[in-house]
């Protein structure tokens, strides 16, 4: 079972790993959504992401056919038994509509729809998907702050923002009495990405670029947790590795971090994806990181390497 643990700076008590719907709705219907959802629930499960964006690649689906997903599968539960996160405030992918939209009237827009295809009164951790350097964090946070006075959000926090541009909104916040953001949600798995591949896919950026300052006092939330399977499908022969993933990770320095991972398997008896999750997990600042798994093999693997306790030594050996 997963562990239960009290999100720092909130009153949110989360399970230690958290789980990405981003294909719900789209690649998986509603039945197989429904199921992993609840199998996900029955692990001791109740963090969720999604997005109002997810899904929207693709031109036949359901507007937010995440969140809808989502929303379908949450309304057969007891909705205090979940922690909701959805983020907003990302391009308009449906209609191609590529300007910044981190602006209070798209925050209020892409808000309301998230409510709405989610189906509930308010959302627990509303994340803003990314940002608009050249805006002043002033009006930004006072959207934010507006909308959980409002009481449709309950606390909320950064995807995608640079560790200054964090830093920043934190001081207005406080100049304003207000906590600010409470967590943030970087790119951050043990496989250190190729920049130029990251970026190709659209990437943001990577938590070893300056997001140990912000760590110690906002919790992390990584997206990416499991490096996409790299460093399993790299011990099978790099003949294995597709072009996407090849462009996004292999390089020397995680063909020489594979002999630590394995190494540290090696140790605890554990697999080689075990011990990629639990690298997050036994992070010395609170980190809880965001799980794809989409088959029921994976979501139990997942739980087997949130329970994985590693010593600081292991995760100094991993990191270096």
């Amino acid at each position: 079972m997963l562990s239960k643990v009290k999100l720092k700076n909130t009153d949110l008590n989360v399970s230690n790993v958290c789980y990405g719907t981003n294909m719900l709705g789209t690649a998986y219907d509603q039945a197989a959504s429904s199921a992993l959802l609840g199998q996900f629930a029955s692990y001791g499960g109740n963090f969720i992401d999604t997005a109002r964006s997810y899904g929207d690649w693709i031109p036949t689906a359901p507007k937010g056919a995440s969140e809808r997903a989502v929303g379908a599968w949450l309304k057969g539960q007891n909705r205090d038994n979940f922690v909701i996160a959805t983020k907003g405030a990302m391009v308009d992918l449906r209609v191609g509509d590529w300007r910044n939209r981190v602006t209070a009237e798209d925050i209020a827009s892409d808000l309301g729809e998230s409510l709405d295809h989610l189906g509930v009164k308010t959302i627990d951790l509303y994340w803003l998907h990314a940002d608009n350097p050249q805006a002043p964090v002033g009006p930004i946070m006072d959207a934010l702050i507006g909308h959980q006075k409002a009481g449709q959000i309950r606390y909320f926090g950064a995807s995608n923002w640079a560790p200054g541009r964090i830093q920043e909104a934190q001081a207005y916040s406080k100049s304003k009495g207000h906590q600010g953001f409470v967590a943030v949600q970087p790119f951050w798995g043990l496989a250190v990405p190729n920049p130029e591949g990251a970026a190709a896919a659209g990437y943001g950026a990577y938590y070893e670029d300056g997001f140990a300052a912000v760590h110690g006092d906002l919790p992390m939330i990584p997206y990416s947790g499991q490096s996409r399977g790299f460093f399993s499908k790299l011990a099978s022969g790099e003949d294995k590795l597709d072009d996407g993933m090849k462009s996004m990770y292999l390089n020397d320095g995680n063909r020489a971090k594979l002999k630590a991972v394995q190494a540290v398997a090696q140790k605890h008896n554990a697999s080689i994806n075990d011990v990629v999750l639990a690298y997050l997990i036994n992070q010395p600042s609170q980190t809880i990181p965001i799980i794809g798994a989409f088959r029921k093999e994976q979501l139990e693997e997942t739980v087997k390497g949130a329970g994985l306790k590693l010593s600081a030594e292991d995760v100094k050996a991993l990191r270096a």
